[in-house]
């Protein structure tokens, strides 16, 4: 291909904020092959160029894992602010030609890890994001993320249990082992009953408030500690009274094992 640049042409290409060398060659690629040539067979490029692939201004998306792991994350007692934030990395994304999918997956964790039991429904709407970006093409899904994105930005957060799994997987890595306490063992098997095993097995459900103060780890240690934000200061409220009732029970039956939740 005899191919010539105008040099301005080459200038504003070489302004823009490319990623790689390779991202600006395509460019440049793109734009002559879908150039017409002239009489002489000759391919010039000019700008803009012709065809919307290499006209379209590409993003560095080097700092993609800056604006994706903190996508919508954080809050901000501004909700305006925060809005507006959460669109300007919305739309960076959607304009870099991020996989719609990537995008669902970055609310959905946000949704689970960050809002967490604050607000339970969070995860539930963000999972719509998800079936948005694979049944539903541009531009609709596009116009439907800021929802699911400012209701995760907005809502109330949360880790609380993701760092009580996190807590437990510490304790299992480290070879921290705790044997199952015997009233929880299996009983489905010929000589369970002679080991003991489901002695003084209590069914919760056969207690006031289906619930029953029965050691289920055989350590004093509590992973979970509920917080006070959203939803999950009722799940506090609960808890206490449950563990209440746990360190209730050591004192009225001393030979009873530590309890924990």
């Amino acid at each position: 291909m005899k191919i010539k640049a105008e040099e301005h042409a080459l200038r504003h290409l070489a302004k823009w904020p490319m990623a790689t060398r390779a991202k600006a060659l395509n460019a440049l690629e793109i734009a002559a092959l879908t150039t017409a040539p002239d009489k002489k067979g000759v391919f010039t490029l000019t700008w803009p160029p012709p065809s919307k692939a290499s006209r379209k201004r590409p993003l560095c998306m080097t700092t993609k894992t800056r604006i994706t792991t903190r996508f919508p994350r954080s809050s901000n007692p501004c909700v305006a602010a925060t809005r507006t934030r959460r669109c300007t990395w919305l739309a960076k994304m959607i304009h870099a030609g991020e996989d719609p999918r990537f995008i669902a997956r970055r609310i959905v964790i946000c949704a689970a890890e960050d809002v967490g039991l604050a607000d339970p429904m969070a995860l539930v709407l963000a999972n719509t994001a998800l079936q948005v970006a694979e049944f539903v093409g541009w531009p609709e899904r596009g116009y439907r993320w800021p929802k699911r994105r400012s209701n995760i930005a907005t809502a109330n957060k949360s880790n609380s249990a993701y760092k009580a799994i996190d807590a437990a997987l510490e304790d299992v890595r480290s070879g921290r082992t705790l044997l199952v306490p015997e009233h929880l063992r299996d009983t489905h098997y010929q000589g369970a009953e002679r080991l003991g095993h489901g002695k003084g097995y209590e069914y919760a459900h056969d207690h006031p408030g289906h619930f029953v103060a029965q050691d289920y780890l055989g350590a004093d240690k509590h992973y979970y500690e509920p917080t006070e934000q959203g939803v999950e200061k009722k799940i506090k409220e609960r808890v206490e009274k449950w563990r209440a009732a746990f360190t209730q029970s050591k004192v009225e039956s001393p030979k009873s094992k530590a309890s924990t939740s």
